[in-house]
């Protein structure tokens, strides 16, 4: 072969190689990239092209799906009483992809996971459409309803769990809003959409304020106060009086702590200081310990952890490097203190199970569209935030508070109620309306705890000194726990 051959011969060889090497770099390397890309419509079509499977509460779905009209989207998805819902579904929407549940679980809904391999091969050899799986949730559909139309048209949030298990059963964010409206790929889901974000609505229904908001939880933290002064001996036990003058200097200030109002704080017990809600108290308390053993204690319920049930949960904060006054006002839940209502209902339950605290969940299984298991939530321990013979005297404090304390709202008739009121001081000089916050736990005459919530209430609407936990969020909480009890008869 003459020389301009051989070099025509070796040009042509190099692009053969660099067409193999740029198609396997396609093929291999870049693939799931460009599968994910937002511009590649053809995943999103697939994701649509045949009905996807349901998100289940009680055995029932509350999602589903329906024909498209005039778009090369074969289907679309529907949901039921869908602002109700949204918290905890999300969205799938044709137009801006999906959230939460929805995109969580995507490749089960959709029947793309691996793990539907078999069943989706059967089908096909059986000449069936590729079906989804189903998300089947721990949610109570009567626990829901009841902290949905508790909040109304307030601004606010619940969280409900089983203290037992960890198994969420409430999980209510208001304002909501309607996924269904913008499922599709047209000119009004877009404007659906649009009018959904927060820079065209100020109070961001898109928000789920139960796992996603942190709040100052007010007196509702000062049930971990009370933990930490227990599990490191501060004082062994709810009647003995506490070291504690009123009025009272925070350390290193002129500044007095003062309770609300004219209160029996002055050396009360922890039992009094909490049906009373007693400031002076639980902030010397605080600033006694330290910082580092109330943030350690803080931790020991969750508090700097985000939680994925699968959804992820935004950290709580108790922060670190404060000195005695800051941490004093930490400890009455105010100053740098904020929490999600995932984590208040979290305290509430870590005392209901006598100290252990179980990790959050609210997907109890995955399945196939014929209800064959593809996996099963397994329940764990996540900590044990205090000892079962504190997390008792703990447990009569807060029953104390509902007997005869701020938290008499809370009452059902033949069971015991154990919880804490709340009134959070925000904004510039608290110059904001107070948030309104409330935890509880319900335990039956067998001794069993089945549920724990917790509730904060955001109402603009209310005068400023008709804000309070006891009064606002209590009688939501109640209406919860007593759903959850009702649905177990």
């Amino acid at each position: 072969m003459n020389k301009p051959l051989r070099r025509i011969a070796l040009f042509c060889g190099l692009l053969v190689l660099a067409l193999l090497i740029r198609d396997n770099w396609l093929q291999y390397v870049q693939a799931d990239e460009l599968r994910a890309a937002p511009a590649n419509r053809r995943v999103a079509i697939e994701r649509y092209a045949t009905p996807r499977g349901d998100i289940i509460v009680d055995g029932n779905p509350i999602t589903g799906s329906k024909k498209s009209e005039g778009s090369d989207f074969e289907y679309k998805r529907t949901y039921r009483n869908g602002p109700m819902w949204a918290p905890v579904t999300g969205y799938a929407s044709q137009a801006f992809d999906a959230s939460q549940l929805e995109k969580l679980e995507d490749g089960i809904l959709t029947g793309n996971d691996d793990r539907l391999f078999f069943r989706n091969t059967l089908d096909m050899v059986t000449g069936k459409k590729k079906q989804g799986g189903n998300v089947v949730t721990t949610l109570n559909g009567a626990a829901q309803k009841a902290a949905f139309e508790g909040l109304g048209d307030k601004k606010g949030a619940v969280a409900a769990v089983d203290p037992q298990t960890g198994a969420i059963l409430a999980l209510a964010s208001t304002p909501s809003y309607d996924p269904s409206t913008f499922a599709g790929n047209t000119d009004a889901d877009a404007k659906a959409w649009n009018k959904l974000q927060k820079k065209s609505d100020p109070d961001d229904p898109m928000l789920n304020r139960a796992l996603r908001e942190t709040y100052p939880p007010g007196s509702t933290f000062k049930v971990v106060t009370a933990a930490a002064a227990l599990e490191n001996g501060l004082y062994s036990d709810a009647d003995t009086k506490t070291d504690s003058p009123d009025p009272w200097t925070m350390p290193g200030t002129t500044t007095g702590l003062p309770n609300e109002g004219d209160l029996p704080c002055e050396n009360a017990t922890l039992r009094v200081a909490l049906e009373v809600s007693c400031n002076t108290v639980f902030g010397k308390i605080g600033s006694d310990l330290g910082n580092d053993k109330m943030l350690e204690q803080a931790k020991k319920f969750g508090f700097g952890s985000e939680q994925f049930v699968p959804v992820r949960s935004t950290a709580s904060v108790f922060s670190d490097g404060m000195n005695k006054s800051q941490t004093a006002l930490s400890s009455i839940g105010q100053y740098n203190t904020a929490t999600t209502p995932l984590q208040m209902a979290m305290v509430a339950s870590a005392v209901a199970n006598d100290g252990t605290l179980m990790k959050p969940y609210m997907v109890s299984e995955l399945s196939t569209h014929n209800l064959d298991v593809i996996e099963k939530t397994e329940q764990r321990e996540l900590s044990k935030p205090l000892s079962s013979q504190n997390a008792q005297i703990l447990q009569s404090m807060m029953e104390t508070v509902i007997k005869t304390g701020t938290g008499t709202k809370a009452q059902i008739p033949g069971v015991t109620v154990g919880g804490k009121t709340g009134t959070a001081q925000h904004g510039i000089d608290n110059s904001e309306k107070p948030y309104a916050w409330f935890i509880s736990y319900a335990r039956l005459s067998d001794g069993s705890s089945p549920v724990a919530v917790a509730v904060v209430v955001e109402d603009g609407s209310a005068n400023r000194d008709d804000i309070s936990g006891g009064g606002l969020a209590a009688p939501i909480a109640r209406d919860v726990m007593k759903a959850v009890i009702d649905s177990k008869k």
